[in-house]
């Protein structure tokens, strides 16, 4: 049984949460009560989602031995410019303005993503020069195309992309997304251990089965909860799974099964792993990497979308230094930096640890540049504990 325990669970991820519900435990007694209450948590759903979408690029990014220094700066960019879009040339609050301004700017970043990943690929330009290039040239372009002022208002359909009053689903379907979750979940390991059967595989013991199932239902239920608890201000209509959580939600499973299930996701994972041995398996390894950077640049596009909407504005600032979070996001999640290994669930954890750590601390009153030290220390011991696992020959 040991054993079976050890083969169905994840042993990093475990940690980290294990680690997780300690800060949480820490700063809701810190906090007098206040981290946990249904408010914050909801509140804290909305910040991991920018970061959170970023990072599962990212770890793609990191894993074929990348870096991407410029999604800040992309992000801010993205958000300066479908913000023109939807003021200048399009009618605010028109049927199609909203769709349009996301359609552009996703075509956008993909397009600054491909780009930068054309520039690695095949003008043999170092990663990190080209991004950090970027880093300077895409913000101070934001900059440029709207002389440094903020675009506002923004079409009100967009802005619903973004959270806030009236970008949440409410209880009703909430709780239906809820029953839906669970009965996928169910359904997910009933016709796994149905295919094991079916190929002659023995399937672990039900026992561990049933145990991790029943802990996923009960995070799902807990989790709609917790979202149904915090009420619209001055009433008793509860809000709701936010818009951007879901956007959230569907990036991490279908980046999830692009990683792991299909052969892009391979070829990205062997060339991390080993590069010459994927050029001498045939991967185009050159069109490989302008294709993670264009996925990066969409993602980034993604998130400019959602900032952009829950701020109601372009602004030229937004992103600013927002590539660290996302990187370190990435790492603290378990993505070596040495190429190879990632885990696109483990980012988004990592999302939400760097987070937790931030409202945290802005709920006890430490000043920002202690806030900012304090990341940047978690994120020296991340590497140093990937150093170590590497070292001692972990995963």
């Amino acid at each position: 049984m040991a054993a079976g325990w050890r083969a169905a669970v994840d042993t990093r991820l475990a940690v980290m949460l294990l680690i997780l519900a300690l800060v949480w435990v820490g700063l809701d007694l810190l906090t007098g009560g206040r981290f946990l209450s249904a408010r914050n948590l909801f509140n804290l759903s909305l910040q991991v989602t920018v970061t959170g979408i970023m990072a599962t690029g990212m770890v793609l990014v990191i894993v074929a031995r990348q870096i991407d220094l410029s999604v800040g700066s992309v992000m801010g960019f993205m958000g300066v410019a479908g913000a023109l879009v939807q003021t200048d040339f399009l009618p605010v609050d028109g049927p199609h303005t909203w769709w349009i301004a996301l359609a552009a700017m996703l075509a956008g970043g993909a397009a600054l993503g491909a780009l930068q990943g054309a520039l690695v690929a095949y003008a043999a330009i170092p990663a990190f020069v080209v991004t950090l290039g970027g880093l300077l040239f895409f913000r101070n372009a934001a900059y440029f195309i709207n002389k440094g002022e903020t675009i506002a208002p923004l079409d009100s359909t967009f802005q619903l992309m973004g959270g806030g009053l009236r970008g949440a689903i409410g209880t009703t379907a909430s709780w239906t997304l809820c029953a839906l979750a669970c009965a996928a979940v169910l359904a997910s390991v009933l016709m796994s251990r149905s295919r094991q059967e079916r190929f002659g595989v023995r399937p672990r013991p039900i026992a561990i089965d049933a145990v991790l199932t029943a802990a996923a239902m009960a995070a799902i239920v807990a989790f709609v909860a917790v979202m149904n608890a915090y009420k619209q201000p001055g009433t008793d209509i509860g809000m709701g799974i936010p818009v951007p959580v879901l956007i959230l939600i569907g990036v991490v499973i279908g980046m999830s099964i692009l990683a792991r299930r299909t052969a892009f996701g391979r070829h990205v994972f062997a060339y991390g792993g080993n590069p010459e041995a994927a050029r001498l398996a045939g991967i185009d390894v050159r069109w490989l990497i302008l294709k993670i950077f264009a996925l990066m640049g969409l993602l980034t596009g993604l998130a400019a979308v959602v900032i952009s909407a829950r701020l109601n504005a372009g602004a030229s600032a937004t992103g600013t230094m927002a590539e660290l979070n996302v990187i370190a996001a990435a790492v603290i999640g378990g993505t070596s930096l040495a190429g190879g290994v990632g885990r696109i669930v483990g980012a988004v954890l990592g999302a939400l640890f760097m987070q937790s750590l931030e409202s945290g601390m802005i709920l006890l009153g430490i000043s920002s540049p202690l806030q900012k030290m304090v990341l940047a220390g978690v994120l020296i011991l991340a590497v140093w504990a990937d150093h170590r696992a590497r070292k001692a020959g972990a995963p």
